[in-house]
């Protein structure tokens, strides 16, 4: 492919309500696609998270502890159409944009081992991004070949696609201004980190709160974790609040916008 493509990341507790299962965030998932469509930027590949959608009923069933009895198959495929009812309405929502948005379930091209990516048939991805698609994944209930299966992140997908598509950037839009000395919800004392290096990020994933709802993909933890790769390979990575109207136009555009720069 040879142009580099931007990864944009929205965060599941941006798109819905997270303490409402099944519950969709309309305006802010119809405001961002307005934010997509008039940043112009391309080629773009999006990936959202689960939220209420995903989280509950995987929590419920304990798919990322892997298959362990038969009552957890129903559990498996129910988490998977949840997150295909979501991914429904964020694609429908970039459409009605005029955008060429095209949804595509991770669980059909790729398979994990431990919960890693571990096989993943990128052939279909790279076309769509040629052709000129807007390509929309999602985290997803996956097969695993150690665990049977497993719970595979937008985070963890989001940091994959940005190495091995080798984009220009990763913008990760979450519900806060970004990384925080602490967990801004709950200590009124933290403070926004503007910029971090690779060692300051290796440095600080271990200090950082994680979410307060449920969560079966690790919060802002497992996003530190994941943006580890992408920016040792050197990815411009950027965490921004989504919920703040205009952010993520900037971002896409990479034009100044507050929240946390990660480079190498």
């Amino acid at each position: 492919m040879n142009l580099r493509p931007v990864v944009l990341k929205l965060g599941g507790s941006v798109i819905t309500e997270k303490a409402k299962p099944l519950t969709p965030n309309l305006k802010a998932v119809k405001r961002l696609a307005e934010e997509i469509s008039d940043a112009k930027v391309t080629p773009l590949i999006v990936v959202h998270g689960g939220g209420s959608f995903g989280h509950p009923v995987a929590s419920m069933y304990k798919i990322a502890k892997g298959f362990t009895n038969k009552g957890q198959l129903v559990g498996f495929s129910k988490t998977h159409e949840a997150m295909v009812s979501l991914n429904k309405i964020v694609v429908q929502s970039l459409l009605d944009k005029g955008l060429p948005a095209f949804g595509m379930p991770p669980s059909s091209f790729v398979i994990t081992k431990k919960g890693r990516i571990h096989f993943f048939q990128e052939e279909t991805l790279k076309q769509a991004v040629e052709t000129g698609l807007i390509p929309v994944l999602y985290g997803d209930a996956v097969l695993d070949v150690d665990t049977g299966f497993a719970i595979l992140s937008g985070d963890q997908i989001s940091a994959f696609l940005a190495v091995r598509m080798k984009a220009e950037r990763l913008v990760m839009g979450v519900d806060v201004d970004g990384v925080y000395t602490a967990d801004p919800k709950t200590d009124p004392s933290a403070r926004l980190k503007r910029h971090l290096t690779l060692a300051e990020l290796r440095k600080m994933k271990g200090q950082v709160g994680g979410a307060t709802v449920t969560d079966v993909t690790g919060g802002m933890l497992g996003k530190m974790s994941e943006l580890i790769t992408p920016v040792a390979q050197g990815v411009n990575a950027l965490i921004v609040n989504a919920l703040k109207p205009g952010n993520i136009c900037k971002a896409l555009r990479g034009e100044e916008v507050i929240g946390t720069r990660i480079e190498r």
